[in-house]
């Protein structure tokens, strides 16, 4: 299966300064900026605020 670019597979790095990433695949037509998301961080044990890295 190709990969499709209008679906990217992009890394979200945790805003707490942990290092730790999630890995999901966003919509280029809804989504065309940054994607934010507020997630579990294991490391600093709660929801923090996570960012799309490049």
């Amino acid at each position: 299966m190709a990969r499709n670019e209008l679906r990217p597979v992009v890394r979200l790095k945790s805003t707490a300064g942990t290092g730790f990433t999630y890995v999901t695949s966003k919509n280029r037509r809804n989504d065309p900026d940054r994607l934010t998301l507020r997630k579990y961080d294991p490391v600093v044990r709660r929801y923090v605020t996570f960012r799309e890295e490049r």
